[in-house]
């Protein structure tokens, strides 16, 4: 992200575990969101009752890493979805 220019607002340690509540929280303020798992990347309405289910891994903790740009929420590393967001 650094080498991107964007400025990082909250950094969450890994060993604070983010589960559904967390996701639904996430969601309340987004608009759009991007799931990434591996090379597939997944686009839909922040409101879409799939979404907190494709945010979390098979461990039931939220994907990392998470990025909110704007009303925008991508949630796994998927390098086409931060260049089309973060320009």
């Amino acid at each position: 992200m650094d080498a991107r220019g964007a400025e990082i607002a909250d950094r969450t340690p890994a060993s604070r575990k983010l589960g559904r509540a967390d996701a639904e929280a996430l969601l309340a303020d987004a608009e759009t969101l991007y799931v990434a798992k591996g090379r597939k990347r997944t686009e839909l309405p922040a409101s879409d009752a799939e979404a907190p289910d494709l945010m979390l891994g098979p461990t039931g903790n939220l994907r990392a890493p998470v990025v909110r740009v704007g009303a925008t929420l991508i949630v796994g590393y998927h390098e086409e979805a931060l260049d089309q967001v973060l320009g």
